[in-house]
């Protein structure tokens, strides 16, 4: 490791903490979620508010991130990369940083894919000591609009038991499918099959502190969208966030993906995507459910999934033109900020809990089409 920072730097930064202040205009929101996914929320949701939080997984172990990862012991930076780069302005300062941050070297040695703004999250942490500390001076340098933190101090791994896809081989005629457990967020993500169970590695990681604190006292919590199993549902699996998560006064949406992840998801419905969230998280309350109204084929069966999670469902176009699978942020941002504003107001007493027991609207609701 690199030389700690000097005394006189230290001082220096405590100082700044303890003086600067910022004044931010509209609600709290935390944002939860990894890689582009988040990326996609972070862009739209900065356009709403300046309190503006995200959490990120910690658990990528491919490319640049996993390199760095598995060679210094470090968390995986790129989904922290990614999600500051998001929280860029779209001023002429912004934009450079954001592009700064996201370059990735191309080359013959070993830089070859790292990407400039991996090197200088790990640099920074180096330096203080700390991950939070070098995050927020990385969102200082490339004048973020909001916050980013891990969703844990420790990085993580991703184990799931799989169901393999019998067109991928793994099933001889007159056998049943074969089940194996996949560790590797990477591994994961590119499994063909159904992920039958998912569980972190250390079990119970110990979350952020400041990302917990962040979650409950926030006005609104987003999760979604992105990689489902690999990006949203770990954050339930770090038992303090997931207490958060639960128990907050915030209001919490979750916003669908544009379509089915091949490998991970691939063939769910939009409410599937409820049910799995719900069978990990028994106890989460929803307020809203924001899809895209063209992924939406039966929305009937959204609604009716939503209700059940106690969450009005809000559909509206939210693709970018010729681009189906990627938010546009404009609309997202449109939406999301006439939906705080609706229901900013609303009695708290009005607010449905979820069923005792979740269910399934029947036994496969993927009608997976």
């Amino acid at each position: 490791m690199s030389d700690p920072v000097t005394a006189e730097t230290a001082e220096t930064t405590e100082t700044t903490e303890t003086t600067e202040t910022t004044e931010t205009t509209g609600p709290a929101v935390v944002a939860l979620g990894g890689g582009h996914g988040l990326a996609a929320s972070l862009q739209a949701l900065r356009r709403v508010t300046d309190a503006l939080t995200a959490v990120v997984t910690v658990a990528d172990d491919g490319g640049s991130s996993g390199r760095l990862r598995r060679e210094l012991g470090v968390l995986p930076p790129g989904d922290l990369r990614m999600a500051l780069a998001a929280l860029c302005g779209d001023d002429e300062w912004g934009q450079t940083w954001s592009k700064v941050a996201q370059h990735r070297f191309r080359s013959a040695g070993d830089l070859h894919d790292h990407a400039v703004g991996n090197l200088l999250i790990v640099a920074l942490w180096e330096l203080l000591g700390d991950s939070v500390t070098g995050l927020d001076w990385v969102a200082r340098l490339l004048g973020a609009h909001g916050r980013v933190l891990p969703m844990s101090l420790v990085p993580l791994d991703i184990e799931a038991v799989m169901e393999l896809d019998p067109a991928a081989g793994a099933e001889a005629p007159g056998r049943s499918a074969q089940t194996v457990t996949v560790r590797g967020q990477v591994a994961v993500a590119t499994t063909p099959g159904r992920v039958v169970s998912l569980g972190l590695v250390p079990q119970r990681p110990p979350a952020c502190r400041e990302a917990v604190a962040a979650v409950r006292s926030a006005d609104w919590v987003v999760l979604g969208p992105g990689s489902w199993y690999t990006s949203v549902i770990p954050h339930l699996l770090v038992p303090d966030l997931a207490g958060a998560l639960c128990s907050t006064a915030a209001r919490r949406v979750v916003v669908l993906n544009l379509a089915p992840q091949p490998g991970e998801t691939a063939g769910f419905a939009p409410e599937t995507h409820l049910e799995v969230l719900a069978e990990h998280a028994p106890g989460l309350q929803l307020d809203a459910v924001v899809a895209d109204r063209a992924a939406v084929p039966h929305p009937d069966r959204l609604a009716r999934v939503a209700e059940a999670l106690g969450a009005e469902l809000r559909l509206d176009d939210l693709a970018r033109d010729g681009q189906p699978e990627t938010h546009d942020p404009d609309r997202l941002g449109a939406v999301l900020g006439a939906l705080f504003t609706d229901l900013a107001g609303a009695a708290d007493d009005a607010r449905p809990g979820p069923p005792d027991r979740f269910t399934r609207l029947d036994p496969l609701s993927t009608d997976r089409m």
